[in-house]
């Protein structure tokens, strides 16, 4: 199938956007801010609006574009906190978050996500929807943590886990730089796909999106 052609296909099908929203994906463009695509842009409000959930991270804030997305698919009692380390991206997120959520539905959290992470887990906050599109790297360093702040039945939806299909290439076939990435990335997804608290599927729809669901550990649930 051609990718291009069914794209334009699909924007006949999808619902209207507020025009905020569809102004900020283009000045992302404008500016190669790198913005969840279309695809997963689908995927997310699907999911947002069939789980309904009421707690939501993010992992990478960027400039706020897809935290105000998912407001959007949200009820008014929804909460999002969406994390963010980069300061260039910071200024934007605020003055966006600022002039577009009026009704302060989303928490923008400044630091190392990590750190961020390791702080919320020993809070023990908990949330049950978590969308991951930070450093591609850092995957599977922050999955002991979200493991730990994931609601029990809750969604975790990990972004780009392709990285422009340099996943599927030999570790030998991508640039020296970008091997570390490579590697890190297969075996966060090898992980995600094999944990008994863990029902996920890995989907190729934009850069591939891979969506987890945290169900009981299996060695509890065989004591019921």
């Amino acid at each position: 199938m051609n990718d291009e052609r069914a794209e334009v296909f699909f924007d006949a099908l999808r619902m209207e956007l507020p025009e905020y929203i569809n102004e900020l994906e283009k000045e992302a463009l404008r500016n190669e801010v790198p913005v969840i695509r279309r695809a997963t842009r689908d995927l997310l409000r699907y999911l947002l609006r069939v789980h309904r959930p009421r707690r939501i991270l993010e992992v990478g804030t960027a400039i706020g574009y897809s935290a105000l997305f998912m407001k959007e698919c949200l009820p008014p009692d929804a909460r999002i906190v969406t994390i963010e380390k980069v300061e260039m991206r910071l200024r934007e997120a605020e003055k966006n978050l600022g002039r577009y959520d009026k009704s302060g539905q989303i928490r923008l959290v400044k630091g190392d996500a990590c750190d961020v992470l390791k702080e919320m887990a020993e809070r023990q906050e908990r949330f049950d929807f978590i969308f991951m599109d930070a450093a591609k790297g850092q995957y599977l360093h922050f999955l002991p943590y979200i493991m730990e702040v994931l609601e029990l039945g809750g969604i975790l939806v990990s972004d780009n886990i392709l990285h422009d299909c340099d996943i599927l290439e030999s570790r030998y076939a991508v640039t020296r730089r970008d091997r570390t990435i490579h590697g890190r990335m297969r075996e966060y997804l090898y992980r995600i796909t094999h944990m008994d608290e863990l029902e996920t599927i890995c989907l190729s729809l934009g850069d591939g999106t891979a969506v987890s669901y945290k169900t009981e550990e299996r060695h509890e649930a065989e004591k019921t």
